[in-house]
């Protein structure tokens, strides 16, 4: 027999489901059916504190009804109060009265409060007694918080908290929108991972088991109203918003999502809805909810902009000068970002600029992410390879649905919650602890706690001193005692270091959880900081010169040595071969390079097609004339002079060959005009032989990082597989790439390969196929996806002096910011390449 809890609704009687009872923990037969006469029809929880939000005040408020529609009569309704270790924090039991709500309403002192760092919980439980006997009792969690706006702030429990946030669908690869609880928990496990702190439940309420684990393990929702009307349009004559017939189908769903989630602690913010315009309805939606809740909490609505239907100014995908804006002119709401930082495919570029601008101004208090996982179903190839389907995929070919191809792939994860690279930046830019190096000689550092309800001694603190990235100090710092929103200055015994010209230092800093925390473990890093101690100018090495033979054959020009050989194609001017004691090491020639792979932002932007003209620029290089010049016995000077005929524009290349084995390349750009549109990177291309495919490399790592995404990939030293470098993004497209390199090599399995070195940086990538793989494809013709890439008997090397950021403003029209793009100017860079031969 199992008890169950009865609402009722305007259309109905609704059972709760009976794994709830499973999920309070406890027994089944301590329960006894609610009898079909009396019940507890509905009940809700207010929370308020003092003015020093110590003391608390409890407020309930209990419906019971009788269901034959007689008063009720000979009915008490018991309450009780449970803290975590079980004890009774408060007991009380009532008459019910004939009609309205039975009130319990008690005094709590200093309770544990409730917030997504700390959500502790309490018990409730609601017993109803018939003539004495006991016919139903309701279990709930509850939680001690007060939601409000103060001096256009949100404040939780007192404090101005920052939203740190997603928006979620609810997805499976596998089942749809039918989501288990073990995919919740891991959704919540990896938002707790990655410092996220609050979820929009974009765009409708959400199955009512994740609201428990939110309470649980704490996240801030922002509860959607099922109510979006975005293809009517946003005009006040098209919009349903404002077409006075549907204002009962806006009161419904709004008052289904209120009376359902409201004793939800985790509940913050309600939402009205989602891209529907501003009119009546939103009105009248607006109007319900500020008479019904009784918690008061702030209501939330993009479509109302700044006016009288919403109390927080939450708009999407705003620019940095927007949010500037509204904080410099006298706002009287908070500015939240429903939507930011579109994640569709490689992108999320520029987030660390938008929270340097969050943090400066206190109306400023961050927003949700579009989106957290990507909504796409697992298939596979008809040869059994696998893929993400998205857009018409699922339909027959020759009724293909309507869709906006991969547009439901905007995810920080993948379908299978795998984290894309993009996470960690946002892991690095949402983390709740700053380090700051003050004086390194006499060991001073800042700590800052930007948690609001932690203390930092909930964390270890380490940190670790590297030379050119090898590890030459570590320690750990103790006694780390920092409370929320303040910084303390920390003194720690570095060691007394000789720092030699030519190398770099730095110093790392980490805060990993102490003990385990919900769902997070302990030793989990949870925050991190790079500083740069010294970069010391280099010194010129003693070259070991050899001399070099000077080899002139009918179609190439070779110069060697006894065990190296460059050649250099006569009827191209370029690099043709590196052969080292008879071992070829690359197939064709180094190339110019201006063009990448368009990324879903690309597209959207037009971006792409803007830059079209430089896709094939480097292909079209003519070959104007070469000069050679002999140096000395030791080196020679090569420079061939080129006219690129896909744009208009000079290039050049100069190569100096040193008998050591070393060649510097130099590569210069001249717009012959001013008029070129941007660049999407400025490099060359190379192709290996398939053994070299053994990546190491000293710069920024391990993650793929860009101009405008770099943030969480420290300096340092890292090695794989070319493949490992690779992610598959479910529409191939830009990846892999590698900022602030200062040294890389590709070598085989006994270690031989070749070396790049910058000077003094340089950004790299190396694919086991050619890039031109992963470039776009007509989608009205073929939908790309990941099974599209194989691996193939190449290695592909990109060496770039630097390639335009990803953006992520939106990816429908967004450029990458300003600082972040590559004007077509004159340009050049210079780098070195030579084998690396242990055998």
């Amino acid at each position: 027999e199992i008890a169950v809890q009865v609402f009722k609704f305007s259309d109905g009687y609704y059972l709760e489901d009976q794994d709830y009872w499973r999920l309070a923990g406890i027994q089944r037969d301590v329960f006894v059916y609610a009898r079909p006469y009396t019940h507890i029809r509905d009940f809700e929880v207010v929370t308020d504190f003092d003015k020093d939000y110590k003391d608390a005040v409890l407020e309930l408020f209990v419906d019971v009804e009788n269901a034959r529609s007689e008063n009720v009569k000979n009915a008490d309704v018991q309450l009780e109060l449970y803290d975590k270790s079980g004890k009774v924090v408060y007991q009380e039991r009532k008459k019910a009265p004939d009609k309205g709500p039975l009130i319990f309403k008690r005094q709590i002192s200093t309770p544990l409060q409730w917030s997504a760092e700390k959500p502790n919980l309490y018990q409730l439980q609601l017993s109803l007694f018939e003539n004495g006997q006991l016919t139903e009792i309701i279990f709930r969690n509850i939680g001690f918080r007060k939601v409000e706006i103060q001096h256009a702030q949100l404040l939780v429990n007192g404090q101005p908290i920052y939203i740190k946030g997603v928006n979620r669908h609810e997805h499976d690869p596998y089942t749809g929108h039918v989501v288990s609880e073990e995919s919740m928990l891991k959704d919540i496990q990896l938002m707790k991972e990655n410092n996220i702190n609050s979820v929009r439940t974009s765009h409708y309420p959400n199955d009512p088991r994740w609201y428990e684990l939110c309470d649980q393990y704490g996240l801030y929702i922002v509860d959607e109203a099922n109510i979006e009307s975005h293809g009517m349009g946003y005009q006040p004559d098209q919009c349903l918003a404002n077409q006075p017939e549907w204002k009962n189908a806006f009161i419904d769903r709004t008052e289904r999502m209120f009376e359902r989630d409201k004793n939800h602690p985790s509940v913050i913010i309600w939402s009205l809805g989602n891209e529907s315009g501003e009119g009546v309805n939103f009105a009248a939606t607006y109007t319900w909810i500020k008479r019904r809740d009784r918690s008061n909490r702030p209501i939330h609505s993009e479509d109302g902009m700044k006016g009288p239907y919403t109390d927080i100014y939450c708009p999407m995908y705003k620019k940095i000068d927007v949010l500037i804006n509204h904080a410099l002119y006298m706002p009287t709401k908070p500015l939240i970002l429903c939507e930011y930082a579109h994640a569709m495919g490689n992108s999320v570029g520029n987030l660390q600029d938008y929270w340097d601008v969050i943090e400066r101004y206190p109306v400023l208090q961050g927003g949700h992410i579009w989106d957290w996982v990507d909504q796409g179903f697992a298939q596979k190839t008809e040869d059994g390879r696998f893929y993400w389907a998205y857009g018409g995929d699922m339909a027959p070919s020759e009724d293909k649905v309507p869709s906006s191809g991969n547009f439901c792939m905007n995810g920080l994860i993948a379908a299978d919650r795998t984290p894309k690279p993009h996470l960690h930046e946002v892991k690095k830019v949402y983390q709740n602890i700053g380090f700051k190096l003050l004086d390194f000689d006499r060991g001073f550092i800042e700590i800052k706690n930007k948690f609001f309800f932690t203390n930092l001694d909930d964390y270890n603190f380490s940190w670790v001193l590297e030379e050119n990235g090898k590890k030459i100090g570590e320690g750990n710092i103790h006694n780390i005692s920092v409370t929320p929103q303040t910084t303390k200055i920390v003194k720690i015994p570095f060691p007394q270091i000789s720092f030699v010209p030519g190398k770099e230092y730095f110093l790392n800093f980490y805060a990993t959880q102490k003990d385990d925390d919900g769902l997070i473990k302990a030793r989990t890093v949870v925050a991190r900081e790079q500083c740069t101690l010294y970069n010391l100018p280099t010194q010129q090495a003693n070259r070991q010169n050899k001399p070099l033979q000077f080899i002139e054959q009918e179609n190439t020009v070779y110069l060697k040595n006894d065990t190296i050989r460059f050649g250099f194609n006569r009827q191209s001017g370029a690099l043709c071969s590196m052969n080292v004691n008879g071992n070829e090491m690359i197939i064709g020639e180094l190339t110019p390079n201006f063009w990448r792979p368009s990324t879903d932002n690309d597209l959207g932007s037009k971006l792409a097609t803007m830059c079209e003209p430089w896709r094939n620029a480097g292909k079209s290089a003519k070959l104007v004339k070469t000069e050679i010049k002999r140096r000395n016995d030791y080196s020679y000077e090569i420079q061939s002079d080129y006219q690129l005929t896909a744009v208009e524009a000079k290039y050049i290349v100069k190569y100096i060959v040193f008998g050591e084995g070393i060649v510097n390349v130099n590569c210069t750009l001249i717009p012959q005009n001013d008029t070129l549109p941007l660049l999407p990177r400025f490099g060359v291309t190379l192709m290996l032989h398939k053994d070299y495919n053994q990546i190491a490399w000293f710069g920024r790592g391990p993650h793929e990082s860009y101009v405008d995404r770099k943030t969480s990939a420290f300096v340092g030293l890292y090695s794989g597989s070319v493949w490992e470098q690779y992610f598959p993004y479910d529409r191939p497209q830009e990846n892999g790439n590698k900022t602030d390199v200062r040294w890389m090599t590709l070598s085989n399995n006994r270690g031989n390969g070749i070396k790049i070195s910058g000077d003094p940086l340089f950004n790299a990538s190396a694919y086991l196929f050619p890039t031109e793989d992963l470039s776009e494809i007509d989608h009205k013709k073929h939908q790309r996806h990941l099974s599209d890439i194989q691996p193939k008997d190449i290695v592909t090397l990109n060496i770039d002096l630097k390639q335009m950021g990803l953006g992520g403003d939106t990816t429908w029209g967004a450029f990458p910011h300003q600082q972040y793009l590559i004007p077509a100017k004159k340009i050049s860079f210079s780098f070195d390449i030579y084998p690396v031969w242990k055998e």
